[in-house]
C-alpha cells in the first residue's frame, strides 16, 4: 500500500497529546519600494533598530530588503498577530514607501541601484556585509532580491520522548535528529506539493531577464512579463535563488547527520575556479570571506533545512554536532501575494499536518537513483505543476509509481486528514480538517491554485501594475489596525536596545577585521 502510516497513526491516536506545543516560527522577506514601484534606494529606516541586532525586523541581502521575524511560539494565533503587528509597525513608519507583495522582484532599471546592506563597524557586522558582497559577484544582485517565506518547524519534547519508545534510542537528543532527518527526507520526497500548492512566482518582470541567458521557453506580455503557462514557482527554478558551480559534484543526502555535516564542511573548503577569479581583494579591498564553493553553510539553498539555536559566534555545523537538530526550516514558500504579511494560516495548518505526516510515514535512504527522481519531480512541479494529466514518478521500495497529481492529492489528503482529526481534537476545533478538505480540490482542479489565480491577474495588470495595487490596499489596511501584542513602547525599547547591542560589538573588537576572517574560515576547516 503506497503511504501506510496505519502502525504510527495507531501510536499518534493513542498518544495525542504529544503533539500539543509544536513550536512555530515565521520569517518573511520583502522589498521596500517607491510610490512608483521602484526599489527604494533609501538607508535601511532608523525607527527599526539595528538591522544588526534587532530582535524582529532586519534585512536580508539588500539595504532595501526587510525581513520579518516573529519569535517561536505554540499558538498559531499568537504567530499571526506577532506578524500582523511588525508588518502595521514597519508599514506606518516606511514614509512614501511600501512593500513588494511578491518573491520575484519589481521591475528594475539598474542593478546598480540594489544596495548590498549594511551592519555597521563590529567585525561580525563587516562579516555580515562581506558575506553578501561575496553573493554579489557570484549570483549578482538581482538574485539575492528574491524573497520568501522561511517557516521554522519543531516538534514538542513530548513528542521525542515517546517517539524514543517507537525507534528503540534511549538517548532524546538523538531522538530528535533521526526524528528530524526523517522528516526532511520525506520532504524531499514530497515537498515539491508546497510550490505545487502554495508557489506564487509563474511569472517574472522581464527586467530580470537582462543580460541573462534561459533555455526555459518563456512567453512574453507586452515586453514587461514573461511567464511559463502552467510554471508553479520560477523563484525555485534555475531562474530563481539555487546554488551554482561544482555544488552538484557534491551528494548532499540527510540519511544521517554527520554525513550532513562532513559534506558540507567540505564543500565549504573545496576551491571553485570561478571564485578565484573574482579574487578576495580589489584595491585592498575585501570582495567576498573566502574562494571556496560556498563562503558560509548558509549560502547552501535547499528547500528545507536542519537547524539548531545558536549561542554568540557558534557555527551551524558546529552546533548541530554537538546538540543535535532541535527544528527544521522549510524555504520553498514563496511570498503569498493575496495576504497582507505573505503567508496565510491556511498555509501553516497545511505545513502542521504535512509535517507530521512526513514523520509517520516509513522514511528509508534517499539512494543517488531516488535521488535523481526526487529532483526531476521538483523541476517537474515548478516548471510545469498545472499542465493537465501531468505525472510524478514515486520511488518506492525500488519500484517506480508513476501518480498523476489528482491522484496523488487523495491520497495524501487521505492520510492528512487522519492527522487533522486528532489534531482537531487536541483543540477541539475542525481547523485542520477543513483546510484539508479545501486543500483536496486544488488537487483535482489546478485552477485553484495560488500560482494559477496569479497567473490570470498577472497577464491582465502585467507584475508592477498589480504589485503596486495590492501594496496600496496592504498598506491601506494595515494602517487601519491597532497593534495587538506588540505595542509601540515595545518597539521603541527594543530599537533602542538593539543600537545599545551595535554600539557594544563595535566597541568590543578584541582583533582586526583580517585576524577576525582567518579565525572564521579557521573554523570550518575538517
Amino acid at each position: 500500500m503506497i503511504f501506510n502510516i496505519s502502525k504510527n497513526l495507531t501510536w499518534l491516536k493513542n498518544n495525542p497529546k504529544v503533539i500539543n506545543g509544536i513550536c512555530r516560527g515565521i520569517e518573511r522577506e520583502a522589498l521596500r519600494i517607491d510610490i512608483h514601484g521602484n526599489i527604494a534606494n533609501t538607508n535601511h529606516h532608523y525607527k527599526f533598530g539595528s538591522a544588526l541586532t534587532h530582535k524582529w525586523i532586519t534585512t536580508d541581502f539588500s539595504e532595501s530588503q526587510l525581513e520579518f521575524i516573529t519569535p517561536a511560539h505554540s499558538n498559531i494565533n499568537y504567530i499571526f498577530m506577532i506578524l500582523y503587528d511588525l508588518h502595521k509597525y514597519v508599514v506606518n513608519n516606511l514614509e512614501s514607501e511600501l512593500l513588494w507583495p511578491m518573491s520575484m522582484p519589481c521591475y528594475i532599471n539598474n542593478s546598480k541601484f540594489i544596495r548590498i546592506a549594511k551592519y555597521g563597524n563590529s567585525n561580525i557586522g563587516l562579516m555580515k556585509t562581506l558575506y553578501r558582497k561575496g553573493l554579489m559577484y557570484r549570483y549578482g544582485s538581482l538574485m539575492q532580491i528574491i524573497t520568501g517565506v522561511h517557516y521554522n518547524f519543531s516538534l514538542p519534547l513530548t513528542f521525542w520522548q515517546s517517539y524514543s519508545n517507537i525507534i528503540d534510542v534511549d538517548n532524546k537528543q538523538t531522538t530528535a535528529s533521526i526524528g528530524y532527518l526523517k522528516i526532511i527526507r520525506n520532504y524531499y520526497r514530497f515537498g515539491w506539493v508546497i510550490p505545487y500548492l502554495f508557489g506564487a512566482s509563474p511569472a517574472i518582470c522581464s527586467s530580470f531577464l537582462r543580460n541573462k541567458n534561459t533555455n526555459l521557453p518563456l512567453r512574453s506580455v507586452n515586453s514587461t512579463l514573461q511567464y511559463l503557462p502552467y510554471a508553479t514557482s520560477l523563484r525555485l527554478s534555475t531562474l530563481g535563488y539555487i546554488n551554482h558551480n561544482n555544488i552538484n559534484d557534491f551528494t548532499i543526502n540527510f540519511n544521517s547527520l554527520k554525513d550532513y555535516t562532513n559534506t558540507l564542511k567540505k564543500i565549504i573548503n573545496t576551491p571553485c575556479l570561478d571564485y578565484q577569479k573574482i579574487g578576495m581583494f580589489n584595491n585592498n579591498h575585501y570582495l567576498q570571506l573566502n574562494t571556496n564553493i560556498l563562503q558560509t553553510e548558509n549560502e547552501l539553498y535547499l528547500q528545507i533545512r536542519p537547524k539548531c539555536i545558536l549561542s554568540n559566534n557558534e557555527l551551524l555545523l558546529d552546533a548541530l554536532n554537538k546538540r543535535g537538530i532541535e527544528y527544521i526550516e522549510i524555504r520553498s514558500l514563496d511570498i503569498n501575494p493575496f495576504s497582507p504579511v505573505g503567508i496565510s494560516k491556511e498555509q501553516i495548518l497545511f505545513l502542521d499536518v504535512f509535517l507530521i505526516w512526513c514523520i509517520l510515514l516509513e522514511s528509508p535512504e534517499i539512494s543517488k537513483n531516488e535521488l535523481f527522481y526526487i529532483n526531476r519531480n521538483w523541476n517537474k512541479i515548478i516548471l510545469e505543476g498545472r499542465k493537465p494529466e501531468l505525472s510524478i514518478n514515486i520511488f518506492l521500495k525500488k519500484n517506480i509509481i508513476k501518480l498523476s497529481i489528482a491522484d496523488f492529492g487523495k491520497l495524501l489528503l487521505n492520510n492528512l486528514l487522519l492527522i487533522a482529526k486528532i489534531l482537531d481534537s487536541n483543540y477541539d476545533g475542525f481547523s485542520y480538517q477543513y483546510m484539508c478538505n479545501k486543500i483536496i480540490n486544488s488537487f483535482i482542479n489546478p485552477n485553484l491554485t495560488i500560482s494559477s489565480y496569479l497567473l490570470d491577474k498577472l497577464i491582465i495588470f502585467n507584475m508592477n501594475k498589480l504589485g503596486l495595487m495590492l501594496a496600496n490596499s496592504y498598506a491601506y489596511y494595515l494602517n487601519q489596525q491597532p497593534l495587538t501584542i506588540l505595542k509601540k513602547a515595545n518597539f521603541q525599547y527594543e530599537n533602542k536596545l538593539s543600537w545599545r547591542r551595535q554600539y557594544y560589538l563595535e566597541n568590543n573588537n578584541n582583533i582586526s577585521f583580517s585576524n577576525y576572517l582567518i579565525q572564521l574560515n579557521k573554523k570550518y576547516n575538517l
